[in-house]
């Protein structure tokens, strides 16, 4: 008998079992069956390429000025018409994307980065530091999130740096709030107090057992707030606290095209369509995110 035959008795030994794994194909599983996820995040995914790809498929130069050709509509040359200034309305969203996608998703991170560490510390250690950090946020959550980044914004000064440092600043408290009740209920946990048991330090516990743990609504959270704070930077942009002339970028296009709205209303009408198709993205796909990683949630 060959030595490569199975014997009658022989037992295989069952694949062992992929808790991460299965958890992986399941979300992906959910996610794929939400088509309004899916659909914000093509939306968002597009958006994306298209602004790291602007330098490539943009028709024209975004800070090109042909007088003569100034407030035309759509045409075949200019697909969305152009400005004020005789500029390319299309090549100028095209680089817009690059700036206010970047203050989207850099804030984000900023804000992020900071609520959680935040967060998280309040949550595990509780008593007087946890007062202390909750009660700050609780003021900076009193403020209207516009007005906030506007008195920022005053006091730095106008530019697309200050705009991420503002956007950023407010959203430290709302992230805080989601971690520490997330790290409250982990906490809880008999795992943790086992561990606690065996030694561990407090640093080891919070980055290796109780963060893990509580990724997804941070993630949720990030995808959302990333659409808050595009619109926020528009809104500052609009007013002229944000991103200053010449430089592209998508409320700064609306504030300068207001003047021209009944004479040539395409120059406020494809760069506010633009701002509402990804701000919609990102929310479709933020919600699709949560319900995904909802475990209440059936398959």
């Amino acid at each position: 008998m060959s030595q490569t035959q199975l014997q009658p008795n022989t037992i295989i030994p069952a694949k062992p079992f992929n808790a991460k794994a299965a958890r992986r194909k399941a979300f992906i599983k959910k996610l794929a069956k939400n088509k309004a996820a899916m659909a914000g995040g093509f939306i968002v995914f597009f958006f994306a390429i298209l602004a790291i790809l602007a330098p490539v498929i943009a028709p024209y130069d975004p800070d090109h000025i042909e007088i003569i050709k100034k407030l035309e509509g759509p045409s075949a040359e200019h697909w969305l018409g152009t400005d004020d200034k005789g500029r390319d309305i299309l090549s100028r969203l095209l680089f817009g994307a690059q700036i206010s996608l970047s203050v989207g998703f850099v804030s984000t991170l900023l804000g992020a980065f900071a609520g959680v560490i935040l967060g998280i510390v309040s949550g595990y250690y509780g008593g007087r530091t946890d007062t202390i950090i909750m009660r700050l946020t609780d003021v900076l959550l009193a403020f209207p999130g516009i007005l906030l980044a506007l008195a920022i914004v005053s006091v730095l000064g106008a530019s697309t740096i200050n705009v991420i440092i503002a956007v950023a600043f407010f959203a430290v408290p709302t992230f805080a709030r989601i971690v520490r009740g997330s790290t409250l209920s982990v906490k809880k946990l008999e795992y943790i107090d086992a561990i606690r048991a065996m030694g561990a330090s407090d640093f080891r516990i919070i980055f290796k057992h109780i963060l893990p743990n509580i990724v997804s609504p941070i993630i949720v959270q990030a995808t959302l707030y990333i659409a808050s704070a595009i619109i926020t930077a528009s809104a500052l942009s609009f007013l002229g606290m944000g991103t200053q002339p010449p430089t592209a970028e998508w409320g700064t296009m609306l504030s300068q095209g207001r003047s021209y709205i009944a004479q040539a209303p395409h120059i406020t009408l494809f760069p506010g369509l633009v701002i509402l198709i990804v701000v919609i993205g990102f929310n479709l796909f933020g919600d699709g995110l949560r319900d995904a990683l909802d475990p209440k949630t059936k398959n």
